[in-house]
């Protein structure tokens, strides 16, 4: 294929990719807001609500180090359709379901259970594939329109979900989510994931490795790769830590501040705009030149953000200010949250081999998805004991301090060699 052409295909994988996530996701989130509204109808329960999400976060940490081996092992759109196949008969199982008996709480949470594994195998191929579906010099676009497909489903898709649900059975709800799966498919389907993908070719022969070995040779891979090593560390820092922030925000907001829930829901959306405008605006820009300093300060960004939710517990502020200062704080984290995404995927994208993709980022996403409970369980603890400025301020403050040691500017400058290049550059320049 000549290289006209497959730059004009890659274009077609940005659109395709992009609206293939933007309707699967909205699938979802509709689907998320049914069912969780559903069950704490039906049982009144915190507990059973509780676990619901439980079902959807271990299943995913438990398989995502499996999936990652399949994605380096086999061919990736067959991984993707078919884990999106899957949840598309998981869906359609559902339905039946409700139609025959009505729904039940086993019926749920086996439904959930299959999407979490079939989203994990999905979510790791896709990922895996970048490289593959669009050339280099698009990557940080097709990073940015993903990121921008996902937050606008977060945004549209509970607010369709809160107006329908009043209105419409769960069987429609169940339809919208298998139909928006079905058409995935089908987007899914038209994609050439080997594109420009570098992966090495299988030798007839040639011993094939035990899944334990591959995923060793997994984390050997990373044990070599310094710069990306530092990476996960941060955002597993990161992930922890932002326990802190997911629990304590509305419980300030809501217990402390006395926030009516219109007024919390809009601060939320605001995060929402900031993350989809930032996301805009990546799409259209030139790649960042150096993703790990930029990523650096957009984290030392979040880190103040965080600690600012609690000025108002500090300092006396008017309602209507209140919830202003709010606003303008979710609008900036959404903003800083793609600032700091958006560039170290990209790097990550260009840094992992093609074989390894699957293993790294399932890798990440284990120990992400397994932190996130934990800090949450641990600091809804702590906001129960301790005053919350004390928790967040504390949260904010390691964050901040955690990042300048981790990404100091020699690491920096490990990441980024033509940074030293630049200032030589400079130096002489000046000199003349």
């Amino acid at each position: 294929m000549s290289e006209a052409l497959k730059l004009k295909r890659a274009t077609y994988h940005l659109w395709t990719f992009t609206i293939s996530k933007l309707i699967s996701s909205f699938g979802a989130q509709v689907y998320a807001l049914a069912i969780s509204f559903y069950i704490l109808q039906m049982t009144g329960s915190a507990t059973s609500f509780a676990a619901n999400l439980i079902c959807s976060i271990l299943p995913r940490t438990l398989i995502a180090p499996f999936a990652g081996y399949v994605a380096d092992k086999y061919p990736r759109k067959t991984i993707v359709i078919t884990a999106q196949i899957a949840t598309t008969i998981a869906i359609g199982g559902l339905l039946t379901v409700s139609v025959i008996s009505g729904l039940s709480l086993i019926s749920i949470y086996a439904t959930t259970v299959v999407i979490a594994i079939t989203s994990s195998f999905s979510g790791v191929a896709f990922t895996s594939s970048i490289t593959g579906l669009v050339d280099e010099a698009r990557i940080q676009k097709a990073m940015s329109m993903n990121q921008m497909s996902i937050s606008f489903a977060a945004i549209a898709g509970p607010a369709l979900g809160g107006v329908l649900y009043g209105a419409v059975t769960m069987p429609i709800f169940l339809v919208i989510y298998m139909s928006a799966s079905g058409i995935a498919v089908l987007l899914e389907s038209t994609m050439n994931f080997k594109l420009f993908a570098k992966r090495k070719e299988i030798v007839e022969g040639e011993p094939k490795e035990s899944m334990l070995q591959s995923m060793k040779a997994g984390l050997s891979y990373l044990r070599l790769q310094p710069v990306l090593m530092t990476i996960i560390w941060i955002s597993l820092v990161i992930n922890f830590l932002f326990g802190a922030f997911q629990v304590g925000y509305s419980f300030i907001l809501i217990e402390k501040m006395k926030m009516v829930s219109t007024h919390f829901g809009l601060t939320e959306g605001a995060s929402a705009v900031g993350m989809i405008l930032m996301s805009i605006y990546l799409s259209v820009r030139k790649e960042l030149k150096y993703p790990l300093r930029v990523g650096k300060w957009g984290i030392i960004g979040m880190g103040l953000a965080m600690g600012a939710v609690i000025l108002p517990l500090i300092t006396q502020f008017p309602y209507n200010g209140m919830f202003a200062f709010y606003a303008t704080v979710m609008f900036s984290f959404g903003i800083l949250v793609i600032l700091v995404n958006t560039p170290i995927q990209v790097m990550m994208q260009k840094m992992i081999d093609d074989d390894y993709k699957g293993r790294v980022f399932s890798i990440l996403e284990t120990m992400a998805m397994a932190l996130m409970p934990l800090g949450m369980v641990l600091f809804g603890f702590l906001y129960d004991v301790f005053p919350p400025q004390w928790i967040l301020g504390t949260s904010s403050a390691v964050l901040i301090i955690v990042v300048l040691i981790m990404a100091r500017p020699s690491v920096v400058r490990k990441a980024h060699p033509e940074l030293d290049k630049s200032k030589t550059v400079k130096a002489e320049t000046v000199q003349e």
